[in-house]
């Protein structure tokens, strides 16, 4: 994990429009991350926090307008180090107000053809995706095997349909699927959630990327398959290597695979560090979101007694910021319980940058400044 990161991100914004109510939704709204190579980075939150936006949009597969209006995404794939948003800035007209973006002009058909030229030889095959729901990613009418060995035909050097069947097959087994060559021909239709799932992994890693994005591969998925997926993430974690983006609201899922954790609220990150920083209740520099999450979770550690009243577990009080009304101050601050009277007017005025705390490790926080 050392070098260039394999995926850095700088200042994304995508936005939606709504004309029902004539404002945009701030999805995602000044995100920058990065994750070295051979590393697995966990982005947790509440729903609506912009996470699976952020990987669509990585990806360019945002639906809608405006989608993707400003930022950098930069990218260290077999092909050496790209910007996959290179020139589609002049493709879109911004208009501010206040420091705010209240208005987009966006030539949507240059922008989309633009973008697809930059994607060419990316998406599938150097960075690779796992959906939420693999029933409904899979195509129905085509058999899981045929699904797998048109991505190693189309991705990979291996041509030859023959060839790109037993590499499927090998692929079917190495993700521990019960009976690969029964599995290989039957359709999605077929299989349970836990064997959808493990057929879309197969897929993803079966071209060898050199970024894994994994959008809630427990969702959905009973408790028993759920341990085992995750279990099988680690395993091929340990022997593959291949750095991963893992998108999850199951913190226990990132505390067992992710090195580095980013907390995102409201379409931005308001923390980012190592896991073992970020996930330890006892670390003295947090941001109160992150705490708040951290102290919902029933566990052998955060017992009752300390995080709980009556006996109930503790809840974070409040609605999620409507990131169509993103407060001008800390989007946090409504529903924080740490304010102090030395901070509040900046956080009600105030967003807070994200400020070193550590080595590796920032915070969004006016606590933390």
């Amino acid at each position: 994990m050392t070098g260039a990161p394999v995926l850095a991100i700088q200042d994304l914004r995508t936005y939606f429009y709504s004309r029902a109510k004539q404002a945009f939704v701030r999805s995602v709204d000044g995100v920058s991350l990065s994750i070295a190579r051979g590393e697995t980075l966990g982005v947790v939150g509440e729903s609506g926090s912009g996470k699976s936006v952020t990987a669509l949009s990585v990806l360019g597969l945002v639906g809608g307008s405006p989608g993707v209006i400003t930022g950098a995404i930069e990218f260290a794939g077999g092909a050496g180090r790209r910007n996959l948003l290179q020139d589609l800035g002049r493709y879109v007209t911004l208009t501010e107000q206040d420091g705010r973006i209240v208005a987009v002009a966006k030539d949507e058909p240059g922008w989309r053809a633009q973008l697809e030229r930059s994607m060419t030889g990316v998406r599938g095959k150097e960075i690779a995706m796992i959906f939420q729901n693999p029933k409904s990613s899979l195509n129905p009418f085509l058999t899981v095997g045929q699904q797998i060995s048109e991505a190693i035909r189309l991705h990979t050097p291996v041509k030859d349909p023959k060839e790109a069947r037993e590499r499927a097959i090998a692929w079917l087994e190495r993700v521990r699927m019960d009976s690969p060559r029964l599995r290989f021909d039957q359709y999605p239709d077929g299989l349970s959630g836990g064997m959808c799932q493990r057929a879309m992994i197969a897929m993803a890693l079966a071209c060898e990327p050199s970024l894994l994005m994994a959008d809630e591969p427990t969702t959905g998925l009973d408790a028993t398959i759920q341990s085992r997926i995750v279990a099988l993430l680690a395993e091929l974690k340990s022997e593959l290597g291949v750095t991963t983006l893992l998108i999850t609201h199951d913190i226990r899922v990132v505390s067992r695979l992710a090195d580095t954790v980013a907390v995102m609220y409201g379409g931005t990150v308001m923390e980012h560090g190592p896991a073992r920083d970020v996930l330890a209740p006892s670390f003295p520099a947090k941001h109160p979101y992150t705490a708040a999450l951290l102290a919902s979770l029933p566990s052998a550690q955060q017992n009752g007694r300390a995080h709980a009243i009556d006996g109930r577990l503790s809840v974070i009080r409040g609605e999620v910021v409507d990131t169509m009304d993103v407060p001008r101050g800390c989007r946090f601050y409504p529903r924080c319980d740490r304010v102090t009277d030395a901070i509040r007017a900046r956080c009600m005025s105030q967003e807070p940058a994200l400020a070193t705390v550590a080595t590796g490790h920032r915070i969004r926080c006016h606590l933390h400044g």
